[in-house]
């Protein structure tokens, strides 16, 4: 695993082994990813969507603590994966990183808790799967318009996004930044190092 440009972000890229077969792969390994991302992988919950092209679901974050924190791997077809900082105070407060997840490489992305999270389908139909640290809960759980032109996210012009009603009313990070309900860099790195103390 290596570490993306946003801190709390990492992308695993495993070594795939063809054959006539088919392919073979491990996704996850717990000591690998304990050793990359200086955390453990609590599993409270597994996830599965299935996407349309064009379907953009996010971007998604939760309160901290707990906040969710997502081991995120697309196991057909193809997405744009993208993460967010939205945490307010951090050195990379609105940057945005994505990463092509698919079928082919099995790469997959990790994203500690208080990033946002969002990705649009590329294939005429795409098969996600999300590992979490913690259950969905609805009201610990926000949105921010994926469309929001000051985070400016280049979802690929040749897909039109289909948002949910839900996220297509999320309000934009600038006016999540002044209602105050953005998790706070510092609280995030607090409650990272009470769950991983060195």
């Amino acid at each position: 695993m290596r570490p993306l440009s946003i801190e709390g972000a990492w992308l695993h890229e495993p070594k795939v082994f063809p054959d006539e077969r088919g392919d073979f792969h491990e996704w996850f390994r717990s000591g690998e990813f304990s050793e990359a991302t200086g955390q453990e992988l609590n599993l409270a919950q597994a996830n599965l969507s299935v996407s349309r092209r064009g379907a953009l679901r996010g971007v998604h974050f939760a309160d901290v603590p707990p906040g969710q924190a997502k081991y995120i791997k697309c196991v057909r077809g193809a997405v744009l994966d993208v993460v967010v900082d939205v945490r307010a105070g951090s050195p990379t407060f609105g940057r945005w990183e994505s990463k092509r997840l698919d079928d082919t490489s099995h790469r997959a992305v990790f994203l500690s808790e208080g990033l946002g999270h969002g990705f649009i389908a590329l294939t005429e139909e795409a098969t996600v799967v999300y590992l979490c640290s913690e259950g969905y809960a609805p009201g610990r759980e926000h949105g921010i318009d994926p469309l929001d032109p000051a985070l400016g996210i280049d979802w690929l012009a040749d897909v039109t996004p289909l948002l949910s009603e839900k996220d297509a009313k999320a309000p934009t990070l600038a006016e999540r930044e002044r209602d105050g309900s953005l998790p706070s860099y510092a609280q995030c790195r607090a409650y990272r190092s009470r769950l991983n103390p060195a």
